[in-house]
């Protein structure tokens, strides 16, 4: 082979990161040949003895990795039958690369997997200590970005956790999909040696609540499938959407126009030639790098759309989109949940940073929009009025303030009553943001009780 078509079919530089996976996989297949007599006491002995000088190696970054061996499964053979002899090539008996690999990849989603699971819980906490804080700072709520209606800060912040959540659930669901095990699948057909694949399946790990071993039922689809990595990648791409929407909202809460917040300058850049720039680094970033999630997702299912069965060498090319899927994902939700809560100092337990909200610029941008006109009409309703009828008188005092150049709480009550005779003085209480705010008391609405009652039982979850 070319040293060209050596370097094109070669995945050893960007898969050397399942070497844990291929080394707790061997071992678990080496041990149930053992068990089943395949393999004899010296040999079991040998591998384990090999296999732990080569973990030395490569953590002390003493492993020599080749290009001429191809990948990472093939890396660690080759040394192992280097330091055993034949104990090393007896290791392979009974598997084939296909269903090494395709278990490998599932042995280190799934850790991974795990990590992101944590990764989220922390954003969210950090979430949920910021709406906290501000449950009673009222901001306006937008349709079509038009001011609609006085909300919560806690609150709007809350329905990011909410999203956070059900991404929570869809990569547990996906990680119970990802953790069967393909070993003993062997290139395509199965074996003709008496694997016990259950031993191996619980040997890893892979069971379900049950206790019972995960084991792909079928060897063609075993060594094809990867379908749990698209899944995945989905489950990512969906998470770091979430995430830009976030992002979209941080950057023009921080615009002069809006003022609504401030974050920690750690998380920003100034400009190279304008010195009162302060540009909002990571949001942005995190808004650019979801659209390169969603191409590896849109590059997965590409990849798969036209494969026959069995295993394919176009297989290769799942291992860098889902890699790179992982690293964005986990880097993007740690500095996130620092980014917004706050980093706590190892020293003296204190939490700081986190990001800085201007209560009075949001309260003032509510202000603006006339927010509570619909609380007008809900307060004309209840004196008996139809609700259509409600809405266009309402449309007039809004038209009225406008003309006057101001908010429907600062006209007189003359001129509210010029609009409906039923209009009295309580009515300034409806028109208050406060009182807006405390009127939404419905489960899932803005009150403060209800945003209260929210946060409890998402501290509840998370414990």
């Amino acid at each position: 082979m070319s040293d060209l078509v050596k370097r094109y079919t070669a995945s050893v530089f960007f898969d050397q990161r399942l070497w844990q996976a291929d080394i707790r996989g061997s071992l678990a297949h080496a041990q149930m040949l053992h068990a089943q007599k395949i393999l004899s006491d010296a040999d079991w002995a040998s591998i384990q003895k090999g296999m732990q000088q080569i973990q030395t190696e490569i953590e002390n970054k003493q492993f020599n990795w080749q290009l001429d061996l191809e990948d990472v499964h093939l890396n660690i053979e080759a040394r192992l039958t280097a330091l055993i002899g034949d104990a090393g090539k007896r290791l392979h008996t009974g598997r084939s690369r296909n269903d090494q690999v395709a278990t490998d990849i599932r042995l280190w989603l799934r850790d991974e997997i795990d990590a992101i699971l944590q990764l989220l819980q922390q954003l969210q906490i950090a979430l949920v200590d910021v709406a906290e804080q501000n449950v009673n700072t009222i901001m306006p709520g937008f349709t079509h970005w038009q001011v609609a209606q006085p909300v919560s800060l806690g609150h709007h912040l809350l329905a990011y956790v909410e999203m956070f959540a059900r991404d929570f659930d869809r990569m547990q669901d996906a990680c119970r999909r990802t953790n069967f095990l393909p070993l003993g699948s062997a290139a395509l057909a199965g074996t003709t040696y008496a694997l016990n694949r259950q031993m191996v399946a619980r040997t890893l790990g892979m069971v379900n609540e049950q206790g019972q071993a995960n084991i792909c039922q079928n060897s063609l689809d075993a060594v094809s499938d990867r379908d749990f990595a698209i899944e995945f990648t989905s489950a990512a791409s969906l998470c770091m959407i979430h995430i830009s929407r976030l992002s979209e909202e941080l950057i023009i809460w921080m615009s002069q126009n809006f003022g609504f917040i401030q974050i920690a300058d750690r998380f920003t850049t100034g400009s190279s030639i304008m010195p009162q720039k302060k540009n909002p680094d990571v949001p942005e970033l995190a808004r650019g790098k979801t659209g390169r999630v969603v191409g590896h997702l849109m590059g997965l299912l590409t990849l798969m759309k036209g494969q026959p069965l069995a295993y394919n060498k176009d297989n290769q090319e799942d291992k860098e989109p889902l890699f790179d899927t992982v690293d964005t994902l986990k880097d993007t939700l740690r500095i996130f949940a620092e980014m917004m809560g706050g980093q706590v100092d190892a020293a003296t337990g204190k939490k700081s940073g986190g990001i800085q909200v201007n209560a009075k610029a949001m309260s003032d941008a509510a202000k603006r929009g006339y927010a509570t006109a619909t609380d007008l009409a809900d307060y004309l309703v209840k004196k008996g009025l139809p609700f259509r009828d409600a809405h266009e008188t309402v449309a007039h005092a809004v038209k009225a303030a406008q003309t006057q150049g101001k908010d429907l709480s600062e006209l007189p009550l003359s001129t509210l009553q010029s609009f409906h005779a039923s209009i009295e003085s309580d009515v300034f209480d409806v028109l208050s943001l406060q009182g807006s705010l405390h009127a939404r008391n419905t489960l899932g609405g803005t009150a403060p009780e209800q945003v209260l009652l929210q946060i409890r039982r998402h501290r509840q979850r998370f414990n």
